[in-house]
């Protein structure tokens, strides 16, 4: 299905194979129009390397793909210098170095070759960050000054104000604060041109006009936002359900009148040899009708045979169009937290706030204000740190999963850094639960340096919930940022079954939402630490 009646990309019969021999896509084709697109689709899939490949990083190993204009990309992780400046993100830095040549009185031909008819440039760019939510960012700020955020929106702003006509973007949300979350979905509104977005972000995905998938080596687009796919995918799934149950009890009963009639048959060759034992006709014509009976037998077992064959084959069809989507599932552990007991104590500047017993916090706040660092300090005791908050465990039984992922041993097998934290686990118990993490067979036994960002999730996530003593406190870090939406609800149904305490950071209000919070605690510049919310 296409989303627009004229395509800005096409792809046909697309395929990558890595230098390894390892294939990332195969036979791809479909078609993105004009318009906001949302792909989406499991860890895995290759939505990444399929956005590399349509801008042109990547070359296909098959295939073809044409666009109706130049594709610009922007990573999930922005591969910028931290000396660069704005205007290098926004693309004007010539021509701004061009205008101010000429008006500081430098007369060379060249400056006004570069500037062209761009006289306004400059206030084209203020206009242009503005357009994203940004105030007055000089254009020679360096982007090690900006958050994250703030570089993000204004390398977006750049292909506003270059008026790119097809955008890809890759997990732009990742580690956005709220407020640039908002700034991002005004820009994605007000869009024009083609805007391809990967995205497990539900919030950001429900602005498309458009959700294609990657699922299973295909390429499917729905017209709609995501909630509208997930129920044209749930109804698709509940009729392929209802078919798939139909075809079962078609073999059965297929199967059923075969056996029945291999029965008569029996019979009737039971009856024939005691005839023949019995010589109660002539051999001559009893001779004939077992010819005749062997012949009338074939006829009905092929007959038999083909209509099992026949609703076999409907069921096999049948069964391939229901999903067995991959994901994680996990069962977490008691880790026998009485409601009194202390957990944690969290020190903002305006006062102390105690976790006790199994409650649940978020903690909320821009980037930049030092949310990890409190959970650092958690974690990992430091000195004081005056003006700023800081953090007591109160449990040795803390389990962390940090942002980056920087905790495991690039060197060490998957199946060593888990064990790790439950060395008293055997091997092939740990084995067993890895698979639960879509963690099989050889990959366990691979380097972790070796891993894919998502499978590296995994694995950090697993040595976590797998710890043996299980953690009383787990505290997490944007832990759903390298999740597709599936391995999300798993995470999200776990973490309510989880007893013990839990301290996460998160920017996606559609997962706390979910979490069943006790407290909601927003973390300001100054240190303080302000209750939002507190079930009651």
């Amino acid at each position: 299905m296409s989303s627009s009646t004229t395509p800005s990309i096409t792809l046909s019969d697309v395929g990558l194979t890595w230098p390894d021999g390892t294939t990332a896509l195969s036979g791809i084709t479909g078609t993105f129009g004009v318009g906001r697109t949302g792909l989406t689709g499991l860890n895995g899939s290759g939505k990444s390397t399929l956005l590399r490949l349509v801008a042109g990083d990547l070359a296909p190993s098959a295939g073809h793909i044409v666009t109706s204009a130049p594709a610009s990309y922007l990573p999930q992780t922005l591969p910028l210098a931290v000396e660069a400046t704005v205007a290098d993100l926004l693309g004007v830095t010539d021509r701004v170095a061009a205008l101010r040549a000429i008006e500081a009185g430098d007369p060379a031909e060249w400056h006004f070759e570069v500037l062209g008819e761009d006289w306004d440039v400059e206030s084209r760019a203020a206009e242009a960050l503005r357009s994203v939510g940004l105030g007055p960012v000089g254009l020679d700020r360096r982007v090690g000054q900006l958050s994250g955020g703030e570089a993000l929106l204004v390398a977006i702003a750049g292909l506003r104000l270059r008026a790119a006509p097809i955008v890809l973007l890759d997990e732009p949300t990742n580690n956005l604060d709220r407020e640039a979350r908002t700034r991002l979905a005004d820009t994605v509104r007000a869009w024009k041109g083609t805007l391809v977005i990967v995205s497990h972000d539900t919030a950001l995905l429900e602005l498309m006009d458009h959700t294609a998938e990657l699922h299973d080596g295909q390429l499917s687009v729905f017209g709609g936002p995501y909630s509208a796919w997930r129920k044209h995918l749930a109804e698709q799934q509940g009729a392929a359900a209802r078919a798939e149950r139909a075809a079962e009890q078609v073999v059965k009963t297929e199967k059923r009148q075969r056996a029945e009639a291999e029965t008569k048959l029996a019979r009737r060759a039971r009856y024939a040899r005691t005839d023949f034992a019995n010589k109660r006709r002539p051999k001559s014509v009893m001779q004939q009708r077992k010819t005749e009976a062997q012949v009338s037998a074939g006829k009905l077992r092929t007959e038999f045979d083909g209509k099992v064959e026949t609703a076999q084959t409907q069921l096999t069809a049948a069964q391939a169009r229901v999903r067995d989507d991959a994901s994680i599932r996990i069962d977490l552990p008691d880790p026998d937290v009485p409601a009194g007991r202390r957990i944690a104590e969290l020190h903002g500047t305006n006062g102390t706030v105690i976790i006790q017993g199994p409650e649940r916090v978020a903690l909320i706040g821009p980037n930049g204000v030092g949310k990890t660092a409190l959970l650092e300090d958690l974690v990992r005791p430091a000195s004081a740190r005056p003006g700023l908050a800081s953090a007591d465990g109160l449990t040795d039984r803390i389990g962390y999963l940090p942002q980056r992922l920087n905790g495991l041993d690039d060197g060490a097998s998957v199946l060593d850094n888990v064990r790790a934290g439950a060395p008293d686990t055997p091997p092939q118990h740990i084995r067993g639960q890895l698979a639960r993490f879509l963690l099989r067979g050889d990959a366990v036994d691979r380097p972790v340096a070796t891993l894919s960002g998502g499978e590296r999730f995994r694995v950090a996530l697993a040595r976590l919930l797998l710890a043996s003593p299980p953690p009383q406190l787990l505290v997490l870090d944007e832990p759903t940022n390298n999740l597709d939406t599936t391995s999300v609800d798993h995470l999200v149904q776990a973490l309510n079954r989880y007893r013990g305490a839990l301290l996460v950071v998160s920017h996606d209000d559609t997962v706390l939402d979910r979490l069943d919070l006790t407290i909601t605690l927003a973390l300001d510049y100054s240190g303080a630490l302000t209750e939002k919310d507190r079930a009651r």
